[in-house]
């Protein structure tokens, strides 16, 4: 199939843009996140195929775990995509190349040998040095590991459409390369030759972001905190909806707060899947605002989502994705107005980043108050959190 133009077909009740192309559809200058209309101008021919986030997830979730068996601390932001550090993992496995023939052998493990599906392994100082290290690799050869140092002279011949998607945000900000290459910025090399204040005054701070980026230089892994899998899945006789579908989803509550590996500790975050009778799938993640193990609580959160499901169910599944303190969790009987007033913001920092993801909650660090410059005025960095 991957010899024909295909693309993933938009989310029902998402934005109408397609998902991942083959290489045949790249050929007619479809990429990832083009409106669905403009590639079907490219090409009529093109086949879209039904996307199962939910299965995706699934063998994704696999895939890292067999990357943190071998020792790698893993930073995911997308199914299909990881990064992690190679420093820590060269006493264990020799060196770059060992490394990444180690993790080779890890993924196709997790995919049981499965033909066809093919990984994409790279080495660089920067996320967006080893993304296109990776994609300039070739089955029959070895991987390509930029040196330290080399990150810039690597990236500058590389397209400015290597940004797509590694900007996150909204549409503005995916469609920034788009608008780079219609001004004539066709390479990172030419972006990275652009002043700060022109690239500031005219995109503002994800231009900043993206010349940072094609300069090779970029913020530090953020991996994720490794976890065992707390999911429950439930095969459904036929396409159900309505209140057969709620009455399935209270089994799987029940299912998951009796799980093992909760260990009596409450919920803060959950992903609602579902498969789909006409093909594909659906998911939704839901944060609560105060982490609970109470069932009824649950299912007030997650049972209005199910109206959100674009056709009738044959399989549904529930996942804790991050978890909360114990349930029977008790503060002291002594404590300082600050100690609790600490507590209170902390708490009110990890529901905020349960909802909006890590940089929901920032603060302002003053860098060279005096400076002309706005931008070096002061950042943002991660609000820390007490424990």
């Amino acid at each position: 199939m991957l010899g024909r133009p295909l693309a993933l077909a938009p989310e029902p009740g998402g934005p109408q843009v397609i998902g991942e192309v083959s290489g045949a559809a790249e050929a007619f200058g479809i990429h990832e996140g083009m409106r669905l209309g403009e590639a079907l101008a490219r090409c009529p021919a093109l086949g879209l195929v039904p996307s199962d986030p939910e299965r995706a997830a699934e063998a994704w979730e696999r895939a890292l775990a067999r990357l943190e068996g071998i020792g790698a601390a893993v930073e995911s932001a997308r199914p299909g995509e990881a990064f992690f550090a190679l420093e820590g993992l060269r006493p264990l496995w020799g060196n770059a190349e060992g490394v990444l023939r180690r993790a080779r052998r890890a993924l196709a493990a997790s995919r049981g040998g499965s033909p066809g599906l093919r990984t994409r392994l790279g080495a660089g100082p920067t996320r967006l040095c080893a993304y296109a290290a990776a994609l300039g690799g070739r089955p029959r050869r070895g991987p390509v590991i930029v040196p330290a140092g080399a990150a810039r002279p690597f990236l500058a011949t590389q397209p400015v459409g290597l940004l797509r998607g590694r900007l996150a945000g909204d549409w503005e900000r995916a469609s920034l390369p788009d608008t780079l290459e219609r001004l004539g910025v066709a390479t990172l090399g030419d972006l990275a030759a652009l002043p700060d204040a022109a690239v500031a005054d005219r995109f503002g701070e994800p231009g900043l972001r993206a010349l940072r980026m094609a300069r090779g230089s970029e913020g530090p892994l953020h991996p994720r905190a490794r976890r065992e899998p707390l999911a429950e899945r439930l095969e459904l006789p036929e396409g159900c909806s309505g209140m057969q579908l709620a009455q399935a989803l209270r089994l799987l509550v029940d299912r998951l707060l009796a799980h093992e590996r909760r260990r009596g500790l409450t919920v803060r975050r959950l992903r609602l899947g579902a498969q789909l009778s006409g093909g594909g799938g659906w998911n939704v993640e839901v944060a609560l605002r105060e982490a609970s193990a109470d069932r009824e609580r649950l299912c007030l959160a997650l049972e209005p989502k199910l109206e959100e499901m674009p056709a009738p169910a044959v399989a549904l599944s529930l996942r804790a994705l991050e978890l909360g303190p114990p349930a029977h969790d008790q503060g002291g009987l002594a404590r300082s107005p600050t100690e609790r007033r600490r507590e209170r913001i902390s708490e009110a920092v990890r529901q905020a980043r349960a909802a909006g993801g890590r940089d929901a909650v920032l603060r302002v660090l003053e860098i060279e108050p005096d400076s002309r410059v706005p931008e070096r005025r002061a950042m943002l960095t991660p609000f820390p959190e007490e424990r």
